[in-house]
């Protein structure tokens, strides 16, 4: 007796600190879902009960038969989980949309391909839909949503929960031709509400680097390179400073990996927090791995990413799969080969596939075999149809919407370490569109970079990288600058900042000319593709001048006295190498000149040449000749002087010019310098954007009416006030031949899809017959689905190329009556 009453005392304690657990819990609920973490504060003033449903279609606000239908099967499907998962969470099937009627997930998901190129690929989707809408938390954060809005409406509003994103994404996937799904499952704090402080910012990382193929294989008879004249000793200090520094980067590294540890042992609710987000399988589109994709952020992860904590169920615009696979360790384990009916319980059945039913009433299991088979037939009938078409309106994205994208203009990001900055196009006047900071610590308040990007510049400036360590600012150009610019590494646009680095597109430049680095005391350029093989020309200077103007110029300039031009030569093989020039330096302070040609092969010295320059004349003004100890010349492989004294005379005046003409370049080059200065000056505090009224103009013209669809025919007949019959009868004929020519290009480039899918069919049925007897069970079972997913995509085109075909001729006929009713064309045409 004294045992049992134990056991009981034993269980009411357990009972009641299970109702603790759970009273805590809720606790918890209301707390987190009262305030969210990284959600603006706009964002719950909005109140979707006063959302105007009216003017909706009459789809949002009833179901069809075969709606109703799915509804039933659905409500049974539940019945069947809840009885054998009894442990789980209930399955997110059939919540109400904004007219508060029930409608199944799956036909809430409308596939949808929009004109815009960037939408095409699956990251210009996803980048577009955590752009242009704002995040709103989920009420409870354990628990699905209630609701389920359409896309047009999320669209319309411009904001939504983890859900909304999600199947907007997914619709515009699956009309990208991915093999798209949205998923019900469970993830971490940071992912749900949006936190991304302890992310790495998207434009911080650095792209992963190519493996080498292989080391080279080291040759014993190569020469040995000179030997290291290092102290030893310096470089262990140095290499034990930067094991220090390496140890205190790691320190912080592990400080900052327990600091997010212990923040994820702080959330009571971790593993229990709802998430959507999007499966995009393997295969269409050229998809080489399974991955998944946070709507929130856009940004692709792994399917064993440790913040996806688990699923409990997948859908598409077809079907329906419930995950049966254990997520203890979050989604690193599970597989998602939906085909898989042990670990994927789907929903809708083929007619072919079993139905498992219900084993709980022990009548049923005493039914006779008839009506065994007669349940199973009604169960299989009422599972074995296919899904009903959307119920959402067509999904339509205005020039202007892509355009703008961000609702209020603009869009903040918090990252580790960062901060980021976006803008919609021509919201600003110097075209920014992004703007990075980077900071060194993690409460932000020490700035050690800031990064922006800008579009249509007519200067076409694409990046400025600012080192506020350094106070170097970069500035990258897109080609198509009027100086040719690529880049410009500068502290200050002004002449006499300590150094300039300007970067060239070589292709875009007479002289080839790729790099310029130029400071007080020196000027390097480095060039590319010339034809006399210059690679590099090195200046250094004296002390400033008096100011000169070049002719040709419109600048009048500083000039600097030049100390010294060092040229490089590449190896010009049509010369003998003793011949073609590796290295010329033109003393000029000295009136000397030093000539360094390239080495013969086997040979480890150069030919060399130094001339000694005197005036061409002495005072009473004769000429004074080459003489000897001008020249000192030393030919590799022979012991014997070039003896050649007019061939070295000749040599040297050849040269003497060469070095005047080269200070003229080297003054060119200044005076070019001290230009793009000032026209980076100018374009800077007058920024142009490239058509940036005309589209301004057209935004206006959207607002008040629908773009003109006459305007390219009344452009060619001058636009007139008022038309002749004839001129508009040109106008109705160009423009109706205009939109039929489009339409049966439309049809002819469905129907060469079409044919081409039905000649690599047959080529697969011809290698099938022929193969047949050597294929193995498995292969052939793999061919036969390959045949019928042919078999369906030739379908899905030959419906499409049909429904092309029917409509372009009611397209044609539309607009032929709204010509008749135009006012400009209906005193001519009004009649016809």
């Amino acid at each position: 007796m004294e045992i049992l009453e134990e056991k009981e005392e034993e269980e009411q304690r357990e009972k009641l600190k299970g109702l603790t657990i759970s009273d805590n819990l809720q606790d918890v609920d209301t707390k987190v879902s009262a305030k969210q973490v990284c959600v603006p504060s706009d964002v719950f003033d909005f109140d979707w009960s006063s959302i105007d449903t009216s003017q909706l279609p009459s789809s949002y606000k009833t179901n069809s038969l075969k709606e109703k239908k799915l509804l039933h099967v659905a409500d049974h499907f539940l019945q069947q989980y809840t009885h054998l998962c009894p442990d789980r969470k209930l399955l997110f099937l059939h919540p109400v949309n904004e007219c508060g009627v029930e409608k199944f997930v799956s036909t809430t998901v409308r596939p949808t391909l929009l004109p815009y190129t960037e939408l095409y690929h699956w990251d210009g989707c996803a980048s577009f839909v955590s752009d242009y809408l704002t995040m709103e938390p989920l009420k409870s954060p354990i628990t699905p949503p209630s609701s389920l809005y359409s896309p047009t409406t999320i669209l319309k509003y411009q904001r939504g929960n983890c859900f909304d994103f999600s199947v907007l994404l997914c619709s515009m996937l699956i009309g990208a031709g991915y093999d798209a799904y949205c998923v019900h499952g469970y993830a971490t704090r940071e992912m749900c509400t949006l936190d991304t402080t302890q992310e790495l910012c998207p434009l911080l990382r650095e792209p992963q680097e190519v493996p080498k193929n292989g080391m080279k294989k080291s040759n014993k008879y190569r020469i040995k390179p000179p030997p290291d004249l290092q102290s030893k000793f310096e470089l262990q200090q140095e290499a034990k400073k930067a094991e220090i520094v390496a140890a205190r980067e790691n320190k912080e590294r592990e400080e900052e990996k327990v600091m997010e540890v212990e923040k994820c042992k702080r959330d009571p609710l971790y593993g229990l927090r709802v998430h959507a987000w999007v499966l995009v399988l393997s295969g269409k589109r050229d998809v080489p791995k399974t991955f998944f994709i946070n709507p929130f952020t856009g940004n692709s992860h792994s399917t064993t990413d440790e913040h996806f904590l688990g699923i409990e169920s997948v859908w598409n615009h077809r079907n329906y799969w419930v995950n049966m696979q254990d997520c203890r360790n979050g989604c690193k384990d599970l597989t998602f080969d939906l085909g898989d009916t042990i670990r994927w319980e789907v929903m809708l059945l083929g007619s072919h596939e079993p139905l498992q039913l219900l084993p709980d009433a022990e009548e049923e299991n005493e039914l006779p075999d008839r009506d065994m088979d007669h349940v199973r037939e009604k169960e299989e009938e009422d599972t074995s149809f296919d899904m009903p078409p959307s119920w959402v309106a067509p999904i339509h994205i205005t020039p202007r919407e892509f355009e703008t994208r961000y609702s209020q203009g603009r869009k903040v990001i918090l990252y580790k370490k960062a901060k980021l900055e976006k803008w919609a196009p021509y919201l600003n006047g110097n075209g920014l569109v992004k703007h990075l900071t980077v900071y060194a610590d993690l409460d932000c308040a020490e700035v050690v970079k800031v990064k922006e990007w800008f579009k249509n510049r007519e200067d076409m400036l694409d990046m400025r990288e600012v080192n506020k360590q350094t106070q170097l600012t970069t500035d990258y150009f897109s080609p198509g600058h009027l100086l040719g610019l690529k880049a410009h590494t500068y502290m200050s646009l002004e002449p006499e900042a300590e150094q300039h680095t300007m970067e060239f597109y070589s292709e875009t430049r007479v002289d080839g000319l790729q790099k310029r680095v130029k400071n007080a005391k020196e000027m390097t350029e480095y060039f590319m593709g010339r034809d006399d093989f210059l690679h590099v020309r090195h200046t250094e200077f004296c002390k400033r001048g008096k100011k000169i103007h070049l002719a040709g110029t419109r600048t009048e300039i500083n000039s600097q006295p030049i100390a010294q031009i060092k040229e490089c030569f590449h190896r010009n093989l049509e010369k003998p190498a003793d011949e073609d020039v590796a290295e010329r330096i033109f003393l000029i302070t000295e009136n000397r000149i030093h000539l360094t040609y390239h080495l013969k092969d086997k040979y480890i010295t150069a030919s060399k040449k130094n001339f000694y320059k005197e005036a061409e004349s002495d005072r009473k003004g004769n000429g004074i000749f080459m003489t000897p100890g001008k020249c000192i010349t030393y030919q590799a492989g022979s012991s014997e002087e070039d003896k050649n004294q007019l061939h070295l005379y000749k040599l040297l005046q050849e040269l003497t010019k060469e070095e005047k003409w080269l200070e003229q370049q080297v003054q060119q080059s200044e005076a070019e310098v001290l230009n793009i200065l000032k026209i980076r000056k100018n374009e800077e505090s007058a920024v142009k954007l490239s058509r940036n009224e005309k589209r301004r103009q057209q935004y206006e013209a959207m607002k008040k009416q629908d773009l003109d669809y006459l305007a390219p025919f009344l452009i060619q007949i001058g636009h007139p006030e008022k038309m002749t019959k004839a001129q508009a009868l040109w106008v109705r004929d160009e423009c109706l031949t205009v939109l039929k020519h489009r339409l049966i290009d439309k049809v002819n480039i469905i129907q060469a899809r079409f044919e081409q899918a039905v000649e690599e069919l047959q080529k697969k049925n011809q290698w099938f017959q022929k193969n047949r007897k050597r294929l193995s069970a498995e292969e052939e079972d793999e061919f036969l689905t390959s045949y019928s997913e042919t078999m369906s995509h030739i379908h899905i085109i030959e419906l499409r190329l049909t429904r092309e075909k029917q409509t372009a001729i009611q397209k044609c006929l539309a607009l032929a009556e709204k010509m008749r009713k135009d006012p400009r064309l209906a005193e001519h045409i009004g009649h016809t």
